[in-house]
């Protein structure tokens, strides 16, 4: 377990538009992979959390099952919710949806080249944001 005196900074825009849960997602995620948040750093409980930035407990817990899903985080029982060292679990989740991806444009009859052009589309439009 690592601790240290760094936090997570987050910053929710309620105005903004993106769900504030996938801002928490997000946020959380971009400062595990730039390391801002170290593989192993322990994580504010949902309820912690939540009062820090005047959400629900709910949107909070939404994020964190999403980081976990996407191999960003994970949760120990009782002792808490860490960064996990995510970079492999995410790669092979990255695999998998390309493989899925691959398999369903085939099956659809999409050219490689029109495949990889919505792909570089939906892409572009998700690291827009």
């Amino acid at each position: 377990m690592v601790r240290d005196n760094r936090g997570v900074t987050l910053k929710i825009h309620i105005a903004e538009g993106t769900a504030p849960y996938e801002q928490v997602r997000a946020q959380i995620s971009e400062q595990a992979r730039s390391g801002a948040l170290p593989v192993g750093y322990r994580l504010p409980t949902v309820r912690g959390l939540a009062e820090q930035l005047g959400l629900a407990a709910n949107t909070v817990a939404k994020a964190y099952r999403a980081l976990e899903t996407d191999g960003v985080i994970e949760t120990r029982g009782r002792n808490g919710t860490f960064v996990a060292a995510a970079g492999s679990a995410a790669e092979r989740e990255a695999a998998t949806a390309a493989a899925a991806y691959a398999e369903r444009v085939r099956r659809l009859g999409l050219s490689e080249a029109e495949a990889l052009a919505a792909a570089r589309d939906a892409l572009r439009a998700a690291y827009a944001e």
